[in-house]
């Protein structure tokens, strides 16, 4: 195995820090309880922030788990060990909550209160029309 040197180790370092440069990146993350919300200050000094009941696997979690967020990989990753939860800041950024089968689950529901609710109106009335057959 080759010697690593600080000498190494810097420059390793130097050229990640180059990489990284335009990419999103958390600085800081911590759980706001007066908000229900996430909020992720970046390297850019941009903030971000999202409701904890979005996100795959921390839905249920309680204040003090959601709490005890941490920020890995130079800024690139968010974690919960309790919850074993883990996110990437990019990812959260477009919208990434969770794995595409939880998303399209989300995303797809079939009920809503406002769709029940435009369902018990349209019952209301009749219900839907009949579709019409036309014989040409």
């Amino acid at each position: 195995m080759a010697e690593l040197t600080d000498k190494d180790i810097d420059a390793a370092t130097e050229r990640g820090r180059l990489a990284a440069v335009g990419e999103p990146r958390a600085a800081s993350a911590r759980y706001d309880r007066r908000l229900d919300r996430v909020v992720v200050e970046l390297t850019n000094g941009c903030t971000f922030a999202f409701p904890p009941r979005l996100a795959q696997g921390l839905e249920g979690a309680s204040d003090e788990e959601l709490s005890q967020v941490e920020v890995l990989g130079a800024g690139y990753g968010l974690h919960w060990e309790a919850l074993d939860a883990d996110f990437t800041v990019p990812g959260l950024l477009a919208g990434i909550f969770g794995t595409g089968a939880y998303m399209a689950r989300r995303a797809g529901r079939a009920t809503s209160p406002a769709k029940a609710e435009a369902a018990r109106r349209n019952g209301s009335k009749g219900g839907r029309p009949r579709k019409s057959v036309s014989r040409t």
